[in-house]
């Protein structure tokens, strides 16, 4: 197993980046998110996942080890392969993925390449109970255990207002004033709301 490549970028293709590690050249599939951050002679750390099929042998790359733990979760759901899991990564970058799992927002993931509705529907019921709201709070930058309560308190309460979960956490994580009142928290996301 390769868990990971650091090299220099020798070229960004269309669905993969060329990677040189010691005079060898890996070609990485990554999300579009990840492949429009990347740019031709730079050094980066890719975190990978090796698949092993009959006629072939195909890395995936990530810039992060939770975008490949989440990879994993994807491609352990039965009808989704390393390729569905990429495009749906590439549909749903960042935590909008996590988010459209939890509120079961089968629409969203559907949109990626190959992905149907049945598929997404199996995805949200093999996951939803293997993802934390509070953790996906968390894991945004900065965040302290108070800014977590108040932004899970926030969330809850545009949801008990009607709106989506998703759109409730895309709201919420849009408010760039630091805050610790929950109501002031709440008037300046919903002028974030979709």
């Amino acid at each position: 197993m390769i868990s990971y490549i650091k090299g220099i970028i020798e070229e960004v293709e269309e669905d993969k980046v060329i990677i040189d590690n010691n005079g060898i050249g890996y070609g990485i599939f990554m999300p579009q998110s990840s492949l429009e951050l990347i740019g031709s002679g730079e050094e980066f750390k890719i975190y990978t996942y090796l698949n092993v099929k009959e006629d072939a042998m195909q890395l995936y790359g990530f810039l992060s080890k939770e975008e490949l733990n989440l990879f994993k979760k994807l491609i352990g759901v039965s009808g989704v392969g390393p390729k569905g899991g990429l495009s749906i990564i590439t549909a749903c970058p960042g935590d909008s993925l996590q988010m459209a799992i939890i509120s079961g927002d089968a629409k969203a993931i559907s949109k990626a390449q190959g992905i149907g509705a049945k598929t997404a529907q199996r995805i949200i019921i093999e996951l939803k109970d293997k993802i934390d709201l509070e953790e996906v709070i968390s894991t945004n930058p900065g965040d302290a255990v108070a800014d977590t309560e108040i932004k899970s308190d926030a969330i809850e309460a545009l949801i008990a207002l009607g709106y989506s979960r998703t759109s409730a956490f895309n709201a919420v994580n849009k408010v760039d004033k630091i805050t610790d009142d929950v109501e002031e928290l709440l008037k300046l996301a919903l002028k974030n709301i979709i």
